[in-house]
């Protein structure tokens, strides 16, 4: 199963791609969409194009996204919020289901705890997928996502088999 993390961003939009057989994990893909300033309305475009490039190119079975969370820029956020909005819509037109995370969750699934920094979750996501290269610390939060989403998946696929 090929699973699709995203870190929704207005700017940067990081994405990436794992391989899930069994506990085993390969890293596939990553990488960032970026859109530059200027209208709103064009900037999703960018995005919006640029995931489904992603989702075209690397075939994924699942996707999740990282919840968004409040701050004190209720306009940032506003923002950050359409750009959640496009990294739900674009797997799920593909016909994706889509799991959504907390921040927290994520950092707990991949580091152990809930509070990681940025460095930690990078440090997580290099042990668990040897030899990967980076594309940004976008990226690496994608792909954090996208092993919480594994992990997930797994552990529901475990109580689906002892409740059969």
């Amino acid at each position: 199963m090929r699973v699709l993390g995203i870190d929704p961003g207005l700017r940067n939009m990081g994405w990436g791609v794992i391989a899930v057989d069994g506990p085993r994990l390969t890293h596939i893909a990553n990488g960032v969409i970026r859109s530059e300033a200027g209208d709103l309305g064009a900037r999703l475009v960018t995005l919006y194009r640029g995931l489904c490039a992603v989702i075209a190119a690397h075939a994924p079975d699942a996707a999740a996204v990282e919840q968004t969370f409040v701050n004190k820029d209720a306009t940032g956020t506003l923002k950050l919020g359409q750009a959640r909005g496009i990294a739900m819509l674009a797997p799920a037109e593909a016909g994706l289901a889509v799991g959504e995370y907390a921040p927290n969750a994520v950092k707990k699934a991949v580091v152990g705890v809930g509070h990681a920094q940025k460095g930690q979750i990078e440090h997580m996501v290099r042990f668990q997928l040897p030899g990967i290269v980076l594309a940004g610390p976008d990226a690496a939060d994608a792909l954090a996502i996208a092993i919480c989403h594994a992990h997930h998946l797994q552990g529901r696929a475990l109580r689906i088999k002892v409740v059969a």
